[in-house]
């Protein structure tokens, strides 16, 4: 399944920056507003260490991870829902992600232009908040005008989006809250959906800070500041460094490791961006392990196994008959197929089982 998630902020936050060191696909970088005229899209590899796991076990000829789509979205100014800067061009393109990663600016650079003048992440934060409250607003009051015609036939279902559309209204956008904060009922969800309004896409903040912070991050104001924000809001935050992820991403793979060790960090920044990213949109993995090919794929928590099947081809759904599941840790403790099947770990589950995280899967269909 194809996702999205966009990287949004003010300019010269860092945005482009984080997004070559993400996907190291050159996206160009300056210190000018605007520089970011297209959207660059990257596709990256979600980083699981169980693939390579089952990989040293069933030795098969090639290993496939899961993958992440990152869009980095030119910087929004103050008016942009009024077609200041780039404007509307570039709210449309967020509207075309899952989620949304939001680079806010923690960290004094007197050689990098603020284009505000300095470094205050909330009020960072706020500026491009509020022009996708503004955006969604005027969305929504399209919305409500083409609704009247239906109004006035007695449509049941057009009455249900009015009020729905009005209560979001009423309880988030007018008191300047994004649409995320309204707890909604699976109905509700389901009449939102094709609104794709911007306030609504889960976000997490990414904390682009200076090297020099990592060392006494929990101590940092400025990014202490940003969780408190987030926190009300129900959001995460991860503080990362761009300007170091972008050094590390240009190093040979076998020396990263060692890289990172020497700053006393476990993983990269970048790791752990891609996995809460994943997170953030309900996603879970589950494995395909054979002679020919093991494979990570991606899945919404409570998917269903025949729709699981169908991921990998849409025969294995029509056709599908049942799954022979293990889970990763029971294979990986068996130490072989063999011996997990002996111990008798391998099950048959049917059309009502709920795909697990790190299931191993093998489907079994008739088409």
């Amino acid at each position: 399944m194809s996702l999205k998630c966009g990287i949004v902020g003010l300019p010269n936050v860092g945005k482009s920056t984080l997004f070559n060191a993400i996907t190291q696909a050159g996206a160009e970088s300056a210190n000018y507003p605007f520089c970011t005229i297209e959207p660059n899209v990257g596709v990256v590899t979600v980083p699981d260490k169980r693939l390579d796991a089952l990989t040293k076990l069933i030795k098969p000829q090639k290993t496939t991870p899961t993958t992440f789509e990152f869009v980095d979205i030119a910087g929004l100014v103050k008016g942009a829902s009024r077609g200041e800067g780039l404007g509307n061009k570039f709210l449309s393109h967020i509207r075309e992600v899952d989620a949304v990663v939001h680079v806010v600016r923690c960290f004094e650079d007197s050689d990098v232009t603020h284009v505000c003048g300095k470094a205050d992440p909330i009020s960072d934060v706020e500026i491009i908040n509020l022009e996708l409250i503004l955006a969604d607003l005027e969305s929504l009051e399209r919305r409500l005008e083409r609704l009247k015609t239906k109004l006035k036939a007695r449509d049941k279902q057009a009455q249900k989006e009015y009020e729905l559309i009005q209560k979001i209204k009423e309880q988030a956008l007018d008191k300047g809250l994004p649409v995320r904060n309204l707890s909604l009922d699976d109905e509700e969800q389901q009449i939102i959906k094709p609104l794709h309004l911007l306030t609504k896409k889960p976000v997490i903040y990414a904390a682009n800070v200076g090297e020099e912070q990592l060392s006494h991050i929990g101590n940092d104001p400025l990014v202490n500041k940003l969780k408190e924000y987030a926190q009300k809001e129900g959001s995460s935050v991860i503080a990362i460094s761009a300007k170091l992820e972008s050094e590390i991403a240009e190093l040979p793979l076998e020396e990263r490791e060692l890289f990172l060790k020497d700053l006393g960090l476990e993983e990269s920044g970048l790791d752990r961006l891609i996995r809460a990213s994943y997170r953030l949109l309900g996603l879970c993995t589950y494995f395909t392990a054979g002679e020919k090919e093991v494979r990570a794929w991606t899945t919404p928590v409570g998917t269903k196994a025949p729709q699981a099947a169908g991921i990998i081809h849409t025969d294995f759904e029509r056709g599908f008959i049942c799954a022979e599941v293990i889970s990763y840790n029971d294979l990986i403790a068996a130490g072989s197929v063999q011996q997990a099947r002996k111990s008798g770990k391998y099950r048959l589950e049917g059309k009502d089982y709920i795909v697990q995280e790190g299931d191993v899967i093998h489907f079994r269909f008739n088409v």
